[in-house]
Formats: C-alpha cells, sequence, structure tokens
C-alpha cells in the first residue's frame, strides 16, 4: 500500500533515504511536465527538476507542514523555472509586454474566449495545434505563464494555485484573466483556420 506523502515526509526527516526516493518518484513526472512546459527546453526542464529535489532534500527538515507537501514542491518547482528564464540573458527576449498580446474591443464587445477552463488538452486536436499554443504560451510574461500552466494545465485550484506561487486567490484570478485574453488574441485566428476553436463567454468568470 501506498504510504501518504506525509508519511514519507516524516520518514525522510528520520533518515531514511529510500522515503524521500520513494517521494522522488511519486512526483518527478509532474515536476517534469511543469519544467518543460515553462521552459520550452528539455536540457533546462532538467537541470529544473534537479534543483527542485536538491531544495526539498535540504528543505524538509524545516517542513512544517503549513502547505501540503505537493504544493510546496509546484512552489519550489516553480520558482526554478522561473529563475531558470530570468537567467537566460544571452538568449534574445521572445517575450512583449502582455498588453500587446491582448484582443481589442470594440464598441463594447465581449471578446470571446477559448475554452481551456477544464482540460487544455482536450480542446487541442492535432500536435500542431498543440505546439503552437505552447509557442505562444512561452511569449507571455513568466507569472502570467506560471498561472496559466499551474490552473489550467495542470488541474490547480485558484487556492493552491496561489499558494504554489506565493500569491493571492485575487492576484491568481487576475493572471488567469489577463493570460487566457493574452492566449486567445495570439491563437484565435489559427484556431477558427482550422476550425478547432471552442469559444465560450463564460470563461471570463471562471
Amino acid at each position: 500500500m501506498d504510504l501518504s506523502d506525509q508519511i514519507l515526509v516524516d520518514k525522510v526527516k528520520g533518515g531514511d533515504y529510500q522515503a524521500f526516493e520513494s517521494l522522488v518518484t511519486r512526483y518527478e513526472s509532474k515536476v517534469y511536465r511543469l519544467a518543460i512546459r515553462m521552459l520550452r527546453n528539455p536540457q533546462d526542464a532538467e537541470d529544473a527538476l534537479q534543483e527542485t529535489f536538491i531544495q526539498v532534500y535540504r528543505g524538509l527538515a524545516g517542513f512544517e507542514g503549513r502547505s501540503t507537501f505537493s504544493t510546496w514542491l509546484f512552489r519550489l518547482a516553480t520558482n526554478a523555472c522561473l529563475m531558470k528564464i530570468r537567467h537566460r540573458a544571452t538568449e534574445p527576449s521572445k517575450m512583449l509586454p502582455l498588453e500587446d498580446y491582448l484582443p481589442r474591443q470594440e464598441q463594447g464587445e465581449i471578446p470571446q474566449m477559448v475554452d481551456w477552463t477544464d482540460r487544455p488538452e482536450d480542446a487541442l486536436l492535432s500536435k500542431e495545434s498543440r505546439e503552437k499554443m505552447m509557442e505562444a504560451l512561452e511569449k507571455l510574461p513568466p507569472e502570467y505563464r506560471a498561472v496559466f500552466i499551474l490552473r489550467d494545465m495542470e488541474g490547480f485550484s485558484n487556492a493552491e494555485t496561489g499558494e504554489s506561487l506565493g500569491i493571492s486567490v485575487a492576484a491568481v484570478k487576475s493572471r488567469l484573466h489577463r493570460a487566457r485574453l493574452a492566449l486567445r488574441g495570439m491563437l484565435s485566428d489559427y484556431f477558427e483556420r482550422r476550425g478547432e476553436l471552442r469559444v465560450r463567454e463564460s470563461s471570463l468568470e471562471a
């Protein structure tokens, strides 16, 4: 029977390295998936994965359980990814101000939204479409990208996303709303051409 995260954490604190290996096995694929979505580079994602679990091992002694282990883990992972992005000084920036991507409203028209509120993968029917979305996501400022990935792609709640990023639920909602609008602005023409766009005004309220 699988042991709970908390039991494994307690075992690690007691010097059981095998328990730490169990935590790594349980979460490494999820952390790598987050990293590759954030960084879009396998080597950088591997580096972020390694750095995350190094920080986990070093920090477990002081982990007090005020949040779940998984929330704490993803906060470390997201921070590792954000640090990696900020240190890409040698690469030309692909990011523009978020406002450059927001769809313009005319005569009070309500902008339509791609229906990414459940599982975005379900809305993207082809490999090409998924790649287009990830390319667009890479252009978002990192803090907005992180919120969108955790909330809309990883399925975190607003509260879990906020805990993982160290921001309020209100900030999560604001960043998510703007990230969705920006992605819609970048991708709507493409998906409309391919007939894969599903729209829902109510997603603005999510």
